[in-house]
């Protein structure tokens, strides 16, 4: 695994740190963080992989279109897209004035990144 892969996985592996430490605050949470930080950790996660197969990544924050990029190179890449919508809304949405997320969005956020991320962290070979 090449150095650019390594680093994308440390930077998702920080952002999901940041996930579950936020998810877990006893006061004042900020759930919008820990939407977008659920979401950042796969999208770099899934990035790494696009690198690992020798392409270069858009500079996109939609899931679903990574998930496109990935099917046809990573034979063993697939997951609901569905579930990568959602991620890609709640981590742009919340973002801004006009839509917060409450804890049920957060949660939700959270359960699948820790799906998700272990199936791209065996496919890239990192452990866990």
């Amino acid at each position: 695994m090449n150095g650019t892969v390594k680093e994308w996985a440390a930077k998702a592996e920080a952002d999901y740190a940041t996930a579950k430490r936020e998810l877990k605050a006893a006061e004042n949470a900020n759930f919008d963080a820990v939407c977008f930080h659920a979401q950042q950790c796969v999208e770099k996660l899934m990035k790494a992989l696009l690198i690992s197969r020798n392409i270069v990544p858009p500079r996109t924050h939609d899931l679903a279109a990574l998930d496109r990029l990935l099917m046809p190179v990573c034979p063993k890449w697939s997951w609901p897209v569905q579930e990568l919508r959602f991620l890609t809304r709640a981590a742009v949405d919340f973002r801004y004035p006009g839509e917060s997320a409450d804890f049920e969005d957060a949660t939700e956020a959270f359960d699948i990144a820790t799906r998700l991320c272990p199936k791209l962290r065996a496919i890239l070979r990192l452990s866990a």
